[in-house]
């Protein structure tokens, strides 16, 4: 338990100090100022020492991360499954999402940082069941309750609590796409695939055409659709 320190008064160079010790107080006198802010800084560090009670224990964290390196490791299966060479990870992918979010135009109703923090989050649930894409032929139904799944089970591995509820709560607004915050987030998701697939076509000379088709006139804000025609211009430039 941290010790509350007060400064209660000074008389020439010394100056007296009132803390509570168990039932009774007592007058410490401290000679100068450096001693009185040693008990100060004493003070904060025992304070700071115990984890807040909203934060995942470090066995919980450690855990929960632990759990996250797949999403580091695991390829983008659209990539896989057209030969690329050296295909970007899922988070890889979720990064670059995070960028876009941080650097996009600030618009109106729309909460930027909720924006990143949506973006790191939206496919975290492929850790556990990867990256499930429609040519797996697995219906929609069944992949959202395999992903609702691997959240929960991911939040109760972080511990419960403040920060797992808000995991939680993002990965289902986005999900949903309930706000215009996951509106925009989900126009970064297009985003960024036909950003790699023209890089892709760039670097190794594929024709990646379907990516672009499949998200043709799909998109829900001004951000997206201008962010998606300057891409859809380079392509043809260089085309």
């Amino acid at each position: 338990m941290s010790r509350l320190v007060f400064s209660f008064t000074t008389i020439t160079t010394k100056t007296f100090f009132l803390h509570p010790s168990s039932s009774s107080f007592h007058f410490k006198i401290f000679k100068s100022s450096s001693a009185a802010s040693r008990v100060s800084t004493m003070a904060s560090s025992d304070s700071s020492s115990s984890p807040s009670p909203s934060s995942p224990s470090p066995s919980s964290a450690i855990d929960f991360l632990t759990l996250c390196h797949s999403l580091k490791s695991t390829k983008r299966a659209g990539w896989v499954k057209r030969d690329i060479a050296g295909p970007e990870s899922i988070a890889d992918h979720m990064y670059r999402m995070g960028l876009m979010a941080l650097i996009a135009s600030d618009t109106p109703g729309v909460n930027r940082d909720r924006c990143i923090k949506m973006a790191i989050v939206h496919d975290i649930a492929e850790a556990i069941v990867g990256d499930i894409t429609p040519s797996d032929g697995v219906p929609k139904a069944e992949k959202s309750r395999r992903e609702k799944e691997a959240i929960d089970h991911m939040c109760k591995l972080l511990g419960g609590g403040p920060r797992a509820e808000e995991i939680h709560d993002l990965w289902m607004e986005y999900e949903e796409n309930s706000t215009t915050e996951a509106k925009v987030v989900k126009d970064f998701d297009k985003i960024e695939m036909i950003l790699q697939a023209l890089e892709y076509e760039n670097d190794q000379n594929k024709d990646l055409e379907e990516f672009f088709q499949s998200t043709a006139g799909k998109f829900q804000t001004n951000l997206g659709k201008s962010w998606a025609s300057e891409i859809a211009s380079r392509r043809k430039k260089q085309g």
